[in-house]
């Protein structure tokens, strides 16, 4: 009888460095490979390129199933843009593909660097969602294997319910071998941008009753000071222009090591976002981007979250109704800055009316808001906590791709179908935040 695959022995941490777990892993090569079978009481859960700031990427006492070697396209319908590739492509690899033929990206989210698999797992969204919904909107079908060895073809008509499952099924439902998405033309690689000051939040409220004929929107604020200035960024894809864009190295400077604890004050970050802000005196700027400038700006700067110091930093990001969304905001950040902690980044993005496509989707219509904090321990979940009591009674959620401490209460409360999704997790996967949420509840 064949020894078991080797398990690898690694600390892995997410993408904001909290937690460090130690972990075994295993390496999955091609999408026909069979599924190792897991030793007694042994769970899997499948990881990309980590670049969650959360545990839904970690197993402890489990294996990951390692996917960036499952790298290859399968099928392309250069007519009707449909695409069909293997789990662990990057979107960054799908770019440099795509872009050369004028098609782009259905969707993204704020970096190249995610693999499908898991822009799948998470159902990410971007700065378009107000128009063209979540990743999962754009997949027209997927393989899962399951721990049984099955081998499952998921579609909004095939298997519909396991596929609604997979879709922002965090990794649990099984390992996705490949997966097939719509693709959207892409007239050129340069977008026409509005820059917008805006002075306060009630500002920023009336700059977005213009967004209409934009279909990328996002916002930018001073989250250390009231009445939370910025700036908000809209664009469209340039019609014509050059085309057959090719995809230029992102990274121009990589950061070295941890950054001073000097950096981390407020009254640092306070500055740096002031001379932001007057970088601009214009109340509205216009220019023209490349694609990759306007959606992936943090893409060219190599290991940035080190800039958050050797403990890293945490993001907290609501979701919540039209109505509720900018009074929480508000609250949020005004509570922060009372507790000598404001938020060093935040960003905003509107949520459109798009048929969520999973189970466990994050976007409802409304606002999203992530918020940057450097971690401070005990002080810092304090925080949240508070944090989380606003959200709840503004009827909004958190998203499990960015929170490594989530709550089951707040899980269970935002994400009401999470029993109807436990009924396909597969008994051989399993998270840490799987288990920190549901447990093994049925």
């Amino acid at each position: 009888m064949p020894s078991p695959p080797l398990r690898q022995i690694e600390v892995v941490r997410p993408w904001n460095g909290w937690p460090a777990v130690p972990q075994k892993s295993l390496r999955v090569w091609r999408c026909a490979d069979p599924l190792p079978q897991p030793l007694p009481g042994e769970t899997f859960l499948p990881f990309g390129l980590g670049r969650s700031l959360s545990d839904v990427c970690l197993n402890p006492d489990g294996v990951l199933l390692r996917t960036p070697a499952m790298d290859r396209l399968l099928a392309f319908d250069e007519t009707r843009g449909i695409l069909r590739c293997e789990a662990g492509v990057t979107l960054r690899s799908l770019l440099e593909f795509l872009a050369p033929r004028d098609w782009f990206l259905p969707t993204t989210p704020g970096t190249s660097q995610v693999t499908v698999g898991g822009a799948i797992a998470n159902d990410v969204h971007g700065k378009d969602h107000h128009r063209n919904g979540s990743f999962g909107c754009h997949v027209t079908r997927l393989e899962l294997l399951r721990s049984d060895g099955r081998r499952v073809e998921c579609s909004p008509d095939v298997e519909s319910d396991l596929f609604r499952a997979t879709i922002s099924g965090l990794g649990l439902t099984g390992l996705i071998t490949w997966a097939e998405f719509r693709l959207k033309r892409m007239p050129s690689p340069w977008l026409d941008v509005e820059t917008v000051r805006f002075a306060s939040l009630e500002d920023w409220r009336g700059v977005t009753q213009e967004d209409a004929a934009w279909e990328y929107t996002v916002a930018w604020l001073d989250g250390t000071r009231p009445p939370f200035p910025g700036l908000h960024i809209r664009g469209n894809f340039a019609a014509g222009g050059p085309s057959g864009h090719r995809l230029r190295c992102n990274t121009a400077v990589t950061i070295p090591c941890n950054a001073p604890g000097w950096l981390l004050q407020p009254w640092f970050v306070g500055a740096f976002n002031r001379l932001k802000l007057l970088a601009q005196p214009a109340a509205v700027k216009k220019s023209r981007q490349d694609f990759q400038n306007f959606f992936y700006p943090l893409d060219r700067l190599g290991n940035w979250s080190r800039l958050y110091g050797r403990r890293g930093y945490l993001q907290y990001q609501f979701a919540a109704p039209h109505e509720r969304a900018p009074g929480l905001l508000q609250r949020v950040l005004e509570t922060a800055i009372t507790a000598r902690q404001p938020a060093y980044l935040v960003v905003l993005k509107s949520l459109g009316p798009a048929i969520p496509a999973g189970l466990l989707s994050f976007p409802m219509p409304g606002l999203t808001a992530a918020m940057d904090f450097p971690n401070l321990g005990p002080p810092t979940l304090e925080l949240f906590g508070r944090f989380d009591e606003m959200v709840r009674d503004a009827k909004g959620r958190l998203y499990p791709a960015k929170d490594p401490r989530m709550p089951a209460a707040m899980f269970r409360d935002g994400y009401p179908a999470w029993r109807e999704f436990a009924r396909h997790v597969d008994p051989a996967f399993s998270s840490g935040f799987w288990r920190r949420v549901a447990g093994h509840t049925p």
